[in-house]
This record gives C-alpha cells, sequence and structure tokens, in this order.
C-alpha cells in the first residue's frame, strides 16, 4: 500500500512530555508513524493512502492539543497574531506580574515595612498575578485533568492556587486580616493541640503565602518566555534558502526583453542573465560564455566556465559576460528548492530533547500531589486542627513547587548566551547543549572554514628577462579588464603591491582560453598554457614545472607572456585562515577527530588538510552527499559537529548532532545551525564546544540542587515542621542558588 506524507504545526505544547504524547496518540492510528519534535512544533506524519488528514487531526486534538495542515496553518497566521510572535503575549505577561509580584515579595519577607492593612494592598496586587498571570498553567491544567495526564503547569497551577486559596482563608475568615498584622518567621507549622512545637495558637490561620504565589507565577513565565523565543526562529533555515533566489527574471519576447515576476516563469522560456545577476532558475545555456560562481549551492570555490548546451542552476551567479538560458526547471523541482527540501527533512528528523525536569514531571508532579493529600488526611485522622493540617499540606505543595526546576535551565543559558556574544558565539538554545558532552567527530566544510574562500594571488613565477614587478604591472592591467574572479585576484593582488594600475587597449576575451590586450606598448596574453601555445609562446622547463607543481597541489596556474614569449606563471589559490591549524589542534584535544569535507577537488582537498593537520579527506562532495556523509558517520555510532557557511551546508548543518556556522557565511547556514561563529574562524568553533560543555555542567548542577532542595524539605513539610512561610523562603533560595550559580559562567575565558 502507498504512503502518504505531511507536516503537521502543533499548537499547545508546553513541554517535551506534551511532544511524547501527542507522538503516542498518533501512533495508535492503525497505518500511522509519527515523529514530534518539540522544539520545531511540527509532526512528521507517514501515513496510509486510505487514511484523510482530518483523522490525524483529530488525534491530536484528542490528545487535547490543535494541529494544523500546512496551508490550513499559513492562513491562520495572518489571523492569529499570537501565532506569529508566540513570546510577546509571554514577554508582556512576566513583565506585568513582576511589577506587581515586587511589592508583595518585598512586604511579605520585611515585617519591618509592614504598614498597617498591607496585607490587603498584598492581596490586590496578587490577586491578577495568580487569576490572570498564572492563566497558561491553568489552562494546561485543566487540559491534562481532562486526559488524566499531568505535567509541570500541573504542580505551578495547584502550588499557585493552593497558597492563594490558602492566604483568602486566612485573610477573610483567619487572622491574618486583622488591621496591624504582622507576618511572623516561625520554623514549624502552628498547632493549638502542642506535639509538633506548636508557636501559637492560631492554627497558622495569620499566615498568609501571597508571596509564594506570586513569585513561582513570575519565575516560571520568564523562564517560559526564555523557552519560547528560543524555539521561535526553528523555520527560519527554509525561509533563508528560499529568499536567496531571484525575484524577477528578464525573459525574452521575440527580440524584446521583459522583466517579469520569478513567479510567471515557465518552463521553456528564454531569459537573460546580465554579469552579475542571479540565475533565475536551472536552465541550460543557449547563448554566450561566462563564469559562473556556484560555490553558494556547491561549495566550490573555482567558478565554472559555461558556454552554450551547458547546465546552470538557479541562484548561482553569472561573474562574466551575458548569458541567455533556457528554463528548466521551476518552482518546487529546482536545486536550490530541493536543498530546502533537504533542510527541512533533516530538522524534522531530529528527535526532541527530553529536559530533565519534563522527564521526571510525570513521577515527580503526581507522588507531591498524593503526597499533599496524604498528608491532609493523615493530620486531620490524628486529630489536629483543620488549619494546622491544611496548613503542612500546602507547606508541602510551596516547598515542591518548581520555581528553581523552571529557573536551572533558562538562567544559564541566559548568562551562557551572554558570555558567548561577548566572545562572537551565538548559541541558539538549551537543546543544543546536550549534543556537545558526547560529540567525538568534527566535519568541516573546506571553503570559508578552514580557508578564507576567496581565491587570492598566491605565487608568481618568471623568467630571467622580467621581474615580479613588472609581470604584476603587465598582467595585473591586462586582468583588471576582465570580471573573471580568478583574473580579479590577479588584478587586486598586483593593486596590493603596486596601487593603481596601468590602462590596458584592445582588450580581447577568448571563452575557456584567456585574455589579452595592449598594456604599455605590450601585447600581453594570460589564460591558459594552450592560449600561449596558439600565439606561439610556449613555456620553458621551468614554468611547465612550476604550473604543474601547482596544478598538483589543487591550485590554479594563470600563464602570461609578452613580446613573443612566455615569461610568467602566476598562481591563484584559496588560502587557509591563520587561525586554522591552532584551531584544529585544540579541537583535537577537546577529544574530537577534525574530517575535512568539501565539494573540491582531492588535490586541492589533499593539500588544505596537509596544512592545517587533518588527516581524515572526503571530497568532491555534492550537497545531498554531504548530509549522506553526516548520515553515515552517525551511523557508524559517531556523534557528529558539522562546521559550514555556505547554503550547500545548511541541509548537513542541520543533519549533524551540532550545527556551527561561521558569521561571515550565508544567513541560510546560520538558521540551519546551532551554533554562530560570529568572528568566523575555527579558534572560536573551539570556545563554543567549551562554552556550551560549561553551560550544560551548570544546568546539571542547577537540576540536582533544585531536586535536592524539594527532597530535602517535602519530608519536613509533610510532618508539619516546617511553615509555610519558611517553605516558601526556602523556595526562593533554592532560586537564588540557582541564579548564582549560572552567573559563575560570566567568568568564563577562552584558553587562547
Amino acid at each position: 500500500m502507498n504512503s502518504n506524507k505531511v507536516e503537521l504545526s502543533i499548537e499547545g505544547m508546553t513541554c517535551a512530555s506534551c511532544a511524547a504524547r501527542i507522538e503516542k496518540r498518533l501512533n495508535k492510528v492503525e497505518g500511522v508513524k509519527a515523529s514530534v519534535n518539540y522544539a520545531t512544533e511540527k509532526a512528521a506524519v507517514t501515513f496510509d493512502e486510505n487514511i484523510d488528514t482530518t483523522e490525524l487531526i483529530s488525534a491530536v486534538e484528542s490528545a487535547g492539543y490543535k494541529a494544523f495542515l500546512p496551508q490550513a496553518d499559513s492562513h491562520s497566521d495572518d489571523t492569529n497574531s499570537d501565532r506569529v510572535d508566540p513570546t510577546k503575549s509571554l514577554r508582556d505577561r512576566a513583565i506585568i506580574c513582576a511589577v506587581l509580584s515586587i511589592p508583595v515579595v518585598v512586604l511579605s519577607m520585611s515585617p519591618a515595612l509592614q504598614f498597617r492593612n498591607w496585607q490587603w494592598l498584598a492581596f490586590a496586587l496578587t490577586a491578577p498575578v495568580v487569576v490572570w498571570g498564572a492563566l497558561p498553567f491553568h489552562i494546561a491544567t485543566w487540559k491534562n485533568l481532562r486526559h488524566a495526564t499531568a505535567t509541570m503547569d500541573t504542580l505551578i497551577s495547584i502550588g499557585t492556587l493552593a497558597a492563594f486559596s490558602w492566604s483568602v482563608y486566612a485573610l477573610f475568615i483567619g487572622d491574618a486580616g486583622v488591621s496591624g498584622m504582622k507576618m511572623s518567621f516561625e520554623l514549624v507549622s502552628s498547632s493549638s493541640h502542642g506535639g509538633v512545637h506548636s508557636a501559637s495558637q492560631s492554627g497558622g490561620t495569620q499566615e498568609i503565602y501571597l508571596e509564594v504565589a506570586c513569585a513561582v507565577t513570575t519565575f516560571l513565565l520568564v523562564g517560559r518566555y526564555l523557552e519560547s523565543r528560543a524555539k521561535k526562529t526553528s523555520g527560519a533555515a527554509l525561509k533563508a534558502l528560499l529568499e536567496l533566489g531571484a525575484k524577477d527574471v528578464a525573459v525574452l519576447r521575440g527580440d524584446k526583453e521583459v522583466r517579469i515576476p520569478i513567479e510567471q516563469l515557465v518552463v521553456g522560456d528564454l531569459f537573460v542573465v546580465r554579469p552579475g545577476e542571479k540565475i533565475a532558475t536551472d536552465g541550460i545555456v543557449q547563448e554566450g560564455t561566462s563564469a559562473v560562481d556556484s560555490s553558494l549551492l556547491t561549495g566550490e570555490s573555482v567558478p565554472v566556465e559555461v558556454q552554450p548546451g551547458d547546465n546552470v542552476a538557479g541562484s548561482t551567479v553569472n561573474a562574466g559576460g551575458r548569458l541567455v538560458v533556457e528554463a528548466k526547471r521551476i518552482g518546487a523541482d529546482t536545486q536550490l528548492a530541493q536543498m530546502a527540501q533537504m533542510v527541512s527533512d533533516a530538522q524534522s528528523g531530529k528527535a526532541p530533547v527530553q529536559r530533565l525536569a519534563d522527564r521526571v514531571s510525570a513521577i515527580f508532579v503526581p507522588v507531591v500531589i498524593v503526597l499533599a493529600l496524604a498528608t491532609l488526611g493523615y493530620w486531620l485522622i490524628a486529630g489536629k486542627e483543620v488549619s494546622f493540617a491544611f496548613t503542612a499540606a500546602v507547606a508541602v505543595l510551596i516547598v515542591a513547587c518548581p520555581c528553581a526546576l523552571g529557573l536551572a535551565t533558562p538562567t544559564a543559558i541566559l548568562v551562557g548566551t551572554g558570555r558567548g556574544a561577548q566572545l562572537g558565539i551565538l548559541i541558539r538554545g538549551p537543546e543544543i547543549l546536550e549534543s556537545t558532552r558526547q560529540v567525538d567527530t568534527i566535519v568541516l566544510d573546506k571553503t570559508g572554514t578552514v580557508t578564507v574562500g576567496k581565491m587570492t594571488l598566491i605565487d608568481v613565477i618568471f623568467t630571467k628577462e622580467t621581474n615580479r614587478s613588472e609581470v604584476l604591472k603587465l598582467v595585473g592591467a591586462l586582468e583588471n579588464a576582465s570580471e573573471h574572479p580568478i583574473a580579479q585576484a590577479i588584478a587586486m593582488g598586483a593593486k596590493n603591491e603596486l596601487g593603481q594600475l596601468l590602462s590596458v587597449e584592445s582588450f580581447v576575451s577568448k571563452a575557456g582560453l584567456g585574455v589579452q590586450g595592449v598594456v604599455n606598448a605590450h601585447v600581453v596574453i594570460a589564460g591558459r598554457s594552450a592560449h600561449l601555445d596558439e600565439q606561439g609562446m610556449p613555456l620553458n622547463s621551468k614554468m611547465q614545472a612550476a604550473k604543474e607543481l601547482a596544478e598538483a597541489n589543487g591550485q590554479t596556474a594563470i600563464v602570461a607572456g609578452w613580446d613573443g614569449k612566455a615569461k610568467a606563471v602566476l598562481v591563484v589559490a584559496d588560502t587557509i585562515k591563520p587561525s586554522s591549524p591552532l584551531a584544529i589542534e585544540k579541537l583535537r584535544k577537546l577529544g574530537l577527530a577534525p574530517v575535512l569535507l568539501t565539494g573540491d577537488n582531492k588535490a586541492v582537498a589533499n593539500s588544505v588538510a596537509s596544512l592545517v593537520g587533518i588527516e581524515e579527506v572526503i571530497a568532491e562532495v555534492l550537497p545531498a552527499d554531504k548530509v549522506e556523509v553526516i548520515r553515515r558517520l552517525q551511523e557508524q555510532g559517531r556523534v557528529v559537529a558539522m562546521v559550514g557557511d555556505g547554503v550547500n551546508d545548511a541541509a548537513a548543518l542541520a543533519q549533524a548532532d551540532l550545527g556551527l556556522s561561521m558569521g561571515t557565511g550565508t544567513d541560510a547556514a546560520m538558521q540551519a545551525s546551532d551554533l554562530t561563529l560570529v568572528r568566523g574562524d575555527l579558534l572560536s568553533a573551539n570556545d563554543a564546544i567549551m562554552l556550551s560543555r560549561k553551560t550544560l555542567t551548570i544546568i546539571k548542577s542547577n537540576l540536582f540542587w533544585a531536586f535536592a532542595y524539594n527532597v530535602a524539605a517535602i519530608p519536613l513539610a509533610a510532618a508539619g515542621l516546617l511553615n509555610p512561610m519558611i517553605a516558601g523562603f526556602a523556595m526562593a533560595f533554592s532560586s537564588l542558588f540557582v541564579v548564582g550559580n549560572s552567573l559563575r559562567l560570566r567568568n568564563f575565558n577562552p584558553q587562547h
């Protein structure tokens, strides 16, 4: 039976356990295989052809969430501003709650500041925080209860509502509402029956816990906002890829050129591409010769010479003469669109990262709720007052409320990413850090990553009849008249040494061979050796050896002559970045095995690898094959990091366990990656992995201590030995500890 595929947009997920629940519900449908990605909020579903997509949407809705088909999702984006920018409402909610909560916390924790009837002001400020501010948690809890499940939202909602409800009871029925009431700092819960270190005869009804309800709500909203902002750009790689294409095109209608939007171009149309313009779509050259810069798609640093009959790809750049191209593939069939689809597939194929707090919530949350109810029941059966029993139960809920758990990851990420930004390292989000600990292989794209990514004049070999200065003066001037990238590399090298170049007369360019012209009364010819041979200017043995050596090293050799004799060989190549050898050495010390991956030929790749100290080289690799190389390494059990900078690297960056893009590269590569290296050198890759590992260590220690506070304090609270006020203080202290621990990342410094 044939299968169909669809990618559903999911709305309403708040943690990784939500993704697991949706995935489980979809896979229960016969004939369906689904993978739900919490980070991208997408479900990649493969289903039998006899199943309708409405069944898939119904399955998601039956789990308590919403699902949209791509068309419906696109339309909905125009009508639902919250879905366009989900972080805005969270940000506004967190800010408002923080403004209302600060006075409540300060008053509640500082008896000296508690003026007459202060508790009623605190109540007025707390009510909107608990009712409106925590509304997302309450809604999620209600949906979970309807489906007989519980998440961290459940505990947050119950904890804040319990603290607020008890405060309302104490204010309106108990003793907390009397004028002149002061908050006390008793270490244990109060009971009028003694036996458990009774401190007063009020049974705890003079205590209110408004600051706990405020603090928990505000802290968790901030954490949720930071998490939502990290996920916001999950689909940006695909958008960046598609935006690289041409927006309009000059189509030939008879003898006239008519510029039309790219959407109106059809297969068979003839269109014109002038020097410097992007080729609108995949096609075949019908007229003209030129050099095409295809580095965005292939990673090949040397432009490709094209002539009638040659294939060209859309979004590549015409670097030479005027071309007339016949459109052969448009829309989703183009090479660019197929690369965009590879990025999408690679992203949706990543398994959702299970955060520790979410993994344990399935057990932790219901256990805490049961303990609170058991505490209430035990003390009532033991004959204690209702107020005492309820106070102990509330203490259990409050001390177990996961405020520190909610802060553990976002605060470390906030400080770590802030420090990273100072060092030129952009970290996408917490899910990235897990893989940095286990990475054992780092795949490096050559062009623009290990090398500069730009052709440069690196050597000039000349005969005894001339000198370097004369070669650069004559050949540099000639090549300056050409638009070819190799010619421009020679011209730029000459300009850097000599300054202003001479003018050229009678300039002629011969496609595939070279150029010639008159410079300073000399007829100068430059290009391939065949071009000079035609003019009766063969190379001598020294020049021939220099040319062959350059080509053996993967470099480009341009020969030049004048006055009827071959007189120079100019060597052009993409040079390595000065920091690359040291960076490779440091990556090895981190336990990473470097692999050079490139679309260039083997001679070029091996030459670069030997200069920087890389032993494993994979060359002549097309964009689709780059993804396959990453997958093959992963199938061998290796955890792979990928460093690249071009569009041709985007899919491989997305497929890798850890993607690092150079900030000097394309937007598509940066959006597909997990880490962006703004400095554009490999040393920053070393810094990025070290910082990521340090941040992950801080997160794990934060989570450990956040749990430790709860686990240690819950028995005390259940035994009636912990006043809810002290429980709230302990909870707040655990949060401060987490923040302080995270701030240690500000002192991170690179090891070079």
